[in-house]
């Protein structure tokens, strides 16, 4: 693979239903192209964390995903109401995930945690009643 694989993906707001299609087709895509399996659950991971996330918190928004010999760059924007504290929401546990959110099983406050466990690096870029940019790269 010479050059750049693009990927590119809508969540829609509030269904559920539809959550995690990005990272299903990603990961079949990554199969496809003879990704080692390790590479492959680290990605589908962090994708799927950010996928309902977005659907939670954000309103939806859209998924780049691009693929190269050296890496998997996944670019995660939504136009929600923002992070108010990055640090706070990077803990383990810590969630403003409403209750009936929280009874469908969602909601745990491991979302973000996930996606930095899952990712080399991984980018938090947002703005209060703008929106948030998720970057997370995951080196081959």
């Amino acid at each position: 693979m010479s050059d750049v694989l693009h990927l590119k993906y809508t969540v829609c707001d509030d269904d559920f239903t539809r959550a995690g299609e990005a990272s299903s087709d990603v990961k079949k895509r990554l199969k496809q192209l003879a990704i080692p399996p390790e590479i492959i659950r680290k990605v589908s991971i962090a994708l799927y964390e950010g996928e309902i996330n977005m659907v939670i918190h954000a309103n939806g928004g859209s998924i780049d995903v691009f693929i190269t010999e050296e890496e998997i760059k996944l670019v995660l924007a939504d136009k929600g109401p923002g992070i108010p504290d990055i640090n706070k929401a990077m803990e383990a546990g810590y969630s403003t995930a409403p209750d009936n959110i929280r009874t469908l099983g969602f909601g745990a406050g491991m979302g973000l945690p996930n996606m930095k466990k899952n990712s080399d690096d991984m980018q938090i870029d947002t703005t209060i009643n703008v929106g948030t940019t998720v970057t997370m790269i995951i080196r081959l």
